[in-house]
């Protein structure tokens, strides 16, 4: 089975949870991006979050996430929707460093302690909504629970985590999303912060094969949740030939001359994915508008 991510509520109501299995995702990722362990990480961490954020959208709404903080890798970039369809990118891929003090990959350290996060969603109106937060520690889980408490006043607990091996390649990749909904009972709410400080890193629990479904046993208790659905989770960019060439077309004419004199005609490549468009002179030709 691929990656997939689980939707659950708990106590009855009070509790909203997601878990998720993305370490086919990341992988597709890394290698697309040819990112080094600590980029890889970052990047795995962010599109494993904006994963399940996604799911919490309807019919074909989507969100833009941007962690732009003031270490090496520059900004993280994922997109993501309602029907776990993601991907990303950071500015930087080749960022690595020796594990930090608790043995880890330095995330933080990659991604900085100062800047922002950011979430734009479009559900379809004629305006997104917007929202941003500072980054508060670097290490992104910590930062999308800032963000979903400060800026979409929800509580929550956020975790994902992203092993990586010798070879740069994914070993495992996860995570969880816990919200507590208005009502929650004092009991529960400590029941689980009890549940999440006593649990393993999410990246290790993946790693011993803990499927989605057992991850929510640890957060909640066997008995206390009721999964309602399963999506498959994949990597999935709709970039295509059609939609640079409508780029291309936007540059204007003078530009397109450009491109066929100077440069006897255009390359054109997509950050998310990294496949690349050749466009011949006939076919720039073709683009330029009518005078």
């Amino acid at each position: 089975m691929g990656d997939f991510l689980l939707k659950a509520t708990g106590f009855n109501g009070e509790v909203r949870a997601y878990t998720i299995q993305s370490t086919d995702t990341v992988e597709e990722a890394r290698v697309r991006q040819d990112t080094w362990a600590t980029a890889s990480a970052a990047l795995g961490r962010t599109i494993t979050i904006s994963t399940m954020l996604g799911s919490m959208l309807k019919g074909e709404d989507k969100l833009t996430v941007k962690v732009e903080g003031d270490g090496p890798i520059g900004a993280i970039i994922a997109d993501a929707n309602a029907t776990g369809e993601v991907r990303g990118y950071v500015t930087n891929p080749h960022v690595d460093f020796e594990s930090n003090q608790m043995g880890k990959l330095d995330v933080r350290r990659a991604v900085g302690t100062e800047g922002t996060l950011s979430i734009v969603k479009d559900v379809g109106m004629r305006n997104h909504f917007t929202g941003q937060v500072p980054i508060v520690s670097g290490e992104i889980s910590e930062d999308f629970t800032y963000y979903l408490a400060n800026s979409e006043q929800v509580p929550s607990a956020v975790g994902a985590g992203v092993l990586v091996n010798p070879d740069h390649s994914i070993l495992a990749a996860g995570g969880f999303i816990v919200q507590m909904m208005p009502g929650a009972s004092e009991d529960t709410i400590t029941m689980i912060e009890d549940n999440i400080a006593a649990m393993p890193p999410i990246s290790q629990l993946i790693q011993e094969g803990k499927t989605p479904e057992e991850l929510l046993e640890i957060l909640l208790g066997k008995d206390n949740f009721k999964i309602h659905e399963q999506v498959p989770v994949q990597f999935s960019c709709p970039c295509s030939k059609e939609r640079l060439e409508t780029a291309i077309q936007s540059l204007g004419n003078d530009e397109i001359d450009a491109m066929i004199t100077e440069d006897h005609g255009a390359t054109a490549s997509c950050h998310f994915c990294n496949e690349e468009y050749k466009f011949t002179i006939d076919e720039l030709r073709a683009l330029k508008t009518k005078e």
